[in-house]
This record gives C-alpha cells, sequence and structure tokens, in this order.
C-alpha cells in the first residue's frame, strides 16, 4: 500500500479510493492506539518535522505521538524559537530541513497556499496541518474515520456543518472530502459568516439551523471566534447563540441516532450547548483517537512510495 501522491496538502481532487485507502489503513492503525504496547516499526529510520508557524495543541500532539508511535525520528520547530525570527524564509527552512535528512514536514500557517510552496521546493513529503482559510485536510479525514464507523458508511450521508463557515478550512476540507464519498453537506451560519458562492463547491446552504438539522446524519459544530463579535460579523453571543447554537432541541430534528461532532477547542454555550456536546450521541472524544490514527495511516502511506 502507498499513496500515488508526494504531499496532502488538501482534499480538493483527492478521489474516493485515496480517502478510503487512508481511513481503512486508520482503521489498522487504531489497534496500535488501542493496545498497551504502542510501538510499531512501520517509520523506523524515517525522520519527521512538525513546523508550525500557528499554534496548536492536538493537532501537533496527535502528529507527534503518530510518529513516535512509529518508531519514526521526530522533532518539532515553532516559529517563534527558529531561524524564522532571524528573518530565514519558509524555503529556506525547507530546504535546511531537506538537507538534514528529513523525510516528511508536516506544516501549519496561517496563509493558504504556504504548504503547497514548500511541497515545490523540497524532496521531503509534505502533509498540511492547517493553512489559513484554506483547508485542515487531517482534520476532515479524522472527522470522515469517525462518521464512516458510527454509520456504517458515507454514502448518502447528510451532514450538516453549522458556525463560522468562512473562515473554517475544516468545512473546506470537510465539503471536499465528504462529497467525494458520496455525502451531502449542508452549510448554515449567519450570512456574515457564509462565504459568497461556496455552494459551487458540491454543498448546499440552509437559510436556518433548523433546516440544516432536519434529518440529519452527523451535525458537526464549528469555533465561534469572539473576534468576530468584536468585528461585528453577529451582533452578540447571545444573538448568535438564540439563532445558531446547536442544542438538544435542534438536535431532536435530525435523525433519532444523530452524531453530534465538533472539530475542537469548543466554546460551550456559543456554538454548541454542553448538553449537546455531552450527550449520548456525540463522539467528539472519539474524534481526537481518531486523529491519531488517522495521521499515522498518512504517514505510513506517504512513506511506502519510497519502499
Amino acid at each position: 500500500m502507498s499513496m500515488a501522491r508526494k504531499d496532502l496538502l488538501g482534499l480538493r481532487g483527492v478521489s474516493r479510493e485515496e480517502i478510503a485507502e487512508i481511513l481503512d489503513t486508520a482503521l489498522t492503525m487504531r489497534k496500535v492506539v488501542r493496545s498497551s504496547n504502542k510501538k510499531t516499526a512501520h517509520l523506523q529510520g524515517k525522520s519527521i518535522v512538525t513546523l508550525f508557524y500557528e499554534n496548536s495543541t492536538r493537532t501537533r500532539m496527535s502528529f507527534e505521538l503518530a510518529s513516535k508511535y512509529m518508531s519514526a525520528a521526530s522533532a518539532n520547530i515553532s516559529a517563534s524559537a527558529s531561524s524564522v525570527q532571524k528573518g530565514e524564509t519558509l524555503i529556506d527552512t525547507g530546504v535546511t530541513l531537506d538537507q538534514m535528512g528529513t523525510d516528511v514536514i508536516i506544516i501549519r500557517h496561517p496563509m493558504s497556499g504556504v504548504p503547497a510552496l514548500l511541497a515545490q521546493n523540497v524532496r521531503a513529503h509534505v502533509i498540511n496541518a492547517g493553512d489559513g482559510m484554506n483547508e485542515h485536510p487531517t482534520q476532515a479525514l479524522l472527522d470522515m474515520m469517525t462518521m464512516r464507523e458510527h454509520l456504517g458508511g458515507l454514502e448518502g450521508a447528510k451532514v450538516a456543518i453549522c458556525g463560522d463557515v468562512s473562515h473554517s478550512r475544516v468545512a473546506r476540507s470537510n465539503i471536499y472530502g465528504l462529497t467525494a464519498m458520496g455525502a451531502s453537506v449542508v452549510l448554515c451560519a449567519p450570512p456574515t459568516l457564509m462565504p459568497v458562492r461556496i455552494d459551487e463547491l458540491g454543498c448546499t446552504v440552509a437559510p436556518t439551523i433548523e433546516d440544516a438539522c432536519e434529518g440529519a446524519d452527523v451535525v458537526m459544530g464549528l469555533r465561534i471566534q469572539r473576534e468576530r463579535q468584536q468585528k461585528g460579523l453577529f451582533p452578540s453571543v447571545a444573538e448568535y447563540c438564540d439563532h445558531w447554537e446547536i442544542t438538544p432541541a435542534r438536535l431532536a430534528l435530525a435523525k433519532p441516532h444523530a452524531l453530534v461532532m465538533h472539530p475542537g477547542p469548543m466554546n460551550r454555550g456559543v456554538e454548541i450547548a454542553s448538553s449537546a456536546a455531552d450527550s449520548p450521541q456525540s463522539v467528539i472524544a472519539q474524534q481526537v483517537e481518531s486523529g491519531v490514527s488517522v495521521r499515522m495511516a498518512l504517514l505510513y502511506l506517504l512513506t511506502r512510495r519510497e519502499g
């Protein structure tokens, strides 16, 4: 098993077969995550570097654990502690890592397109861990892994994604991935937090959260950043909650055993009520476990290209 592509920069254009291969491999990797002896030789002799220009806790940690569980040599570089502060360019940093024998560079950056720029200039495999408002492919993959296990498949599933869609790279990657797998994606958000013409990506936009939740198999919340309210993108947190918060009453409009999901970190009482986040339907904790398994699968599949 290996991936035909050198890098994973996003899910746009990734085929159903490729996604299925990653998710199937992740199921195998999950056995390692759940075992008492979390050590395999899948990446023995490989070198993995996480290069983060934005803060992250769970994404970085899950990539680092994935590397360690598979016996890779791993290192992390924080932009604040690196030569970037001295004026070194991204490409200089990438070339330096290449010369040090790095096999995989995992990058998160506040500007869209930076992982693609890096990938063009290094021999190492590049994995996008989130770039600006563009994509966050591994988050969407772990979301799909979690959904697929509970629903039995993604074909024909209705997935409602509610919250700050405009600024969400998670939403974009999920739209690409889920539609490739035959699911339908319905978005809902205040008009000021909904991108113009996003329906051209193959999803639909619901006028209200009630419409979005109606008959849904999955209801996913997206984090609302309070600075959006300060910029006037919605009148107040209280008004946002009145119209857009995921609550048990709104969940009741979905299918009886619909999944409740959130990429984290959550603002309880803003985009999602605690009673919904902690309900028996919630698989938010399992998403975290799926994250390690998916990232193990990706690291393995990308590096298998070298035999």
